[in-house]
């Protein structure tokens, strides 16, 4: 049985990747600060949950070794987040990177698997954004994540296969659930005020859907290490307007749903191109964003996110002001 070491783990994309890879046999150790709370995980033969800080090296050295394979995972993630504490920011996402990576190594951990973002691309005019492309990041959060991607490639051996990882926005339900992203956003505000608010609408943004993006992480664990050495992926689906978006979910969620667009002078648009993973990997991403804006709908209706509009355990900037991290 292979073993997996999830930094993260407890976040809104692991909470659902550590079930699936429970189910497919994976021993797995997750080391998260369980800022959202430790029920996201539920208990398993199988799982070993830390509550800890990625910081901590001591606890690394102590976690790593016996380890096959570590999925980095762990951030203070988005823009708003980071920029509330940015030495909080630096110090998790940024410094913490090298001393994993080389715990990692020297433990013989055999694959290490980083996600980046596709933020790192900046603001392109081109209409696919592929890997070869310069990265112009232009935030501490996207360039850090762009000097993780650096770091990392400095370590891709013959017996320490690096792979990044670079998402689209992910979208969809988790036991973890995030309501602060934008296919996210707009069916809470959808379902329960029957109203979205679009800030100008022309502006793209690509996603993924959560079991998507958990299977483009299986894959990576499947494939062969030759392939997978050293490399780059984007993974996302659509890069649909924020102005579809919203159409999208008002056609879900029902006829009754009132757009509101107003002017806006944010006008970052942000594309990427998920061909190289489909070519090289055969990932190719098949839940829409439909069917995130159902699944989240069905959790609502099941009560499974009460008062979403107002906790804050849905929207990271609320639980981290509140929690005053450092």
């Amino acid at each position: 049985m292979k073993k997996i070491f999830i930094t993260g783990g407890a976040g809104y994309v692991g909470a659902v990747m550590v079930p699936h890879l429970l189910e497919q046999g994976f021993g797995v150790t997750v080391l998260d600060l369980m800022i959202y709370g430790e029920h996201v995980l539920q208990r398993h033969n199988n799982l070993n949950a830390v509550k800890g800080d990625i910081r901590n090296q001591d606890l690394l050295k102590k976690l790593i070794p016996g380890h096959d394979v570590v999925i980095h995972l762990a951030c203070i993630s988005n823009d708003p987040s980071f920029e509330m504490n940015p030495e909080l920011g630096k110090s998790i996402n940024l410094d913490a990177f090298r001393p994993l990576v080389e715990i990692s190594k020297n433990s013989k951990v055999k694959r290490f698997f980083y996600a980046s973002s596709s933020s790192v691309y900046g603001i392109k005019d081109e209409p696919n954004v592929h890997e070869e492309m310069e990265l112009e990041p232009l935030t501490d959060y996207s360039i850090f994540k762009a000097d993780c991607e650096k770091i990392l490639a400095e370590y891709q051996s013959v017996d320490f296969t690096t792979t990044t990882i670079r998402p689209a926005t992910v979208c969809g339900y988790s036991p973890r659930q995030r309501l602060d992203v934008v296919v996210n956003i707009l069916t809470n505000l959808a379902y329960h005020k029957r109203e979205i608010s679009i800030f100008g609408g022309d502006q793209l943004r690509p996603n993924i859907h959560i079991k998507d993006m958990v299977e483009a992480y299986m894959v990576l664990l499947n494939a062969p290490k030759e392939k997978i050495a050293g490399q780059i992926y984007n993974a996302g689906y659509e890069n649909q307007s924020v102005k579809d978006i919203a159409q999208t979910v008002k056609n879900t969620v029902g006829d009754d749903v009132k757009l509101v667009t107003s002017y806006s002078d944010d006008n970052r648009s942000y594309h990427i191109s998920s061909k190289k993973i489909q070519r090289e990997l055969g990932f190719e991403a098949k839940h829409t964003i439909r069917d995130a804006v159902e699944d989240l709908c069905q959790a609502f209706e099941k009560n499974l996110l009460p008062n979403s509009l107002d906790d804050e355990m849905y929207f990271n900037i609320k639980r981290m002001n509140n929690l005053e991290l450092n």
